[in-house]
């Protein structure tokens, strides 16, 4: 049942680093998906092989990777100086007794399974866990991708810097791991509105709302 709002108020919750962050990581992504698409599966757009229609689209794709990696590197910074709704204890809850709770509480609540779902400040600890599994997939992603743009110089400092994934992958393998790591990046941004979407509107949890301006309806003396 949505919260009574005359019980709220607006605490300021996501910082502007945190909001920041967000918004670049989500223009970045939409650009290296559009352009990635392409370079995975080229089309004949330039008239004559001086439009450069590849190269551009190259040039494109490797600038939104390169603030893609400003971002997460600043998102994980921030995650050890920003307040603590933007701490790293917010995405290892499986790691407190509390956590592990409220981990199974939204479970349930997402499957249909429960009426009950907990109203954190934060984020929720399911949510805050599988940010950890995100995470961690934006670092494969952008290792995957400068290893790749790196082949091309193999002398080098990112082939030096990342020569442990030439280890790990072959060029197809990379290649693979990068194409798949893509669309698991889509189907947890579908997963993602949807989930934000119902705690908005359903539950009234401002979490859509507070991405914007940085405030939540928090329930009194909390």
């Amino acid at each position: 049942m949505a919260r009574n709002r005359s019980c709220l108020y607006e605490k300021y919750v996501w910082e502007v680093p945190v909001r920041l962050t967000h918004w670049v990581n989500v223009t970045a992504i939409i650009v290296l998906s559009v352009t990635g698409f392409y370079i995975g599966s080229p089309k004949t757009l330039g008239l004559v092989p001086a439009d450069f229609v590849m190269g551009w689209v190259r040039v494109v794709h490797l600038t939104a990777g390169y603030a893609f990696a400003v971002s997460i590197a600043s998102r994980i910074w921030w995650a050890f100086a920003g307040n603590r709704y933007a701490g790293w204890r917010e995405f290892v809850p499986f790691v407190y007794p509390e956590g592990r709770r409220d981990m199974g509480r939204m479970f349930l609540y997402y499957l249909f399974l429960s009426r009950k779902v907990p109203h954190p400040t934060g984020h929720n600890a399911l949510a805050g866990a599988t940010y950890l599994l995100v995470f961690v997939l934006y670092l494969v992603m952008a290792g995957t991708g400068f290893a790749l743009d790196a082949e091309h110089a193999p002398g080098g400092m990112m082939r030096v810097l990342l020569a442990p994934l030439y280890a790990l992958f072959s060029n197809q393998g990379m290649r693979l791991t990068h194409h798949m790591g893509m669309w698991l990046l889509i189907a947890f941004a579908i997963h993602h509105i949807y989930s934000a979407w119902l705690m908005d509107v359903k539950e009234r949890g401002g979490v859509m709302s507070s991405i914007f301006g940085g405030y939540k309806p928090v329930k009194r003396g909390e």
